[in-house]
């Protein structure tokens, strides 16, 4: 029986040789960018300075390597915005805490006067109740003196 031979094995070094060679086969005067759509370019960042090429490294490693920092940088970016965002929620919150503690003082104040107001009406209506039962009191008392001489005539007869 035959065996069939088996496809080489590519190791990563010869790989990244194949695509360098049919990338050095495409025409220089226009780069790869300007095949693709706006939203798939890279952004136009320069090389951040926490990074640098290292000697030796093919132009397909470089220009992939410098394609994955520029997404990396364009992301630290937007996570450094979203940080400003951040402050100014906070900045935001704060100003509605020190309204809403303002408000509360305001409210406590007006508690305050209803229970005033409230303590106010409620002697009120206590005086206005002993006022009255005091004059049911005086006014008994006087039925009860025009009552008396009657009574009096009343026995004598």
């Amino acid at each position: 029986m035959v065996r069939p031979a088996k496809p080489p094995i590519l190791d990563a070094i010869d790989l990244e040789r194949e695509i360098e060679k049919e990338f050095r086969k495409l025409p220089h005067e226009s780069g790869p960018t300007e095949f693709a759509p706006p939203s798939v370019r890279a952004p136009d960042l320069g090389m951040p300075d926490y990074v640098e090429h290292s000697d030796g490294a093919t132009e397909i490693g470089r220009l992939s390597a410098e394609a994955v920092v520029r997404e990396y940088e364009a992301a630290a970016k937007d996570i450094e915005a979203l940080g400003v965002e951040l402050v100014e929620q906070a900045r935001q919150c704060e100003a509605m805490t020190r309204e809403a503690l303002a408000v509360t003082e305001e409210l406590k104040e007006t508690a305050a006067r209803y229970r005033a107001e409230a303590k106010r009406v409620f002697l009120q209506i206590e005086n206005c109740s002993l006022v009255t039962a005091e004059v049911r009191k005086i006014c008994e008392e006087m039925k009860d003196k025009i009552a008396a001489p009657a009574k009096v005539e009343a026995k004598a007869e």
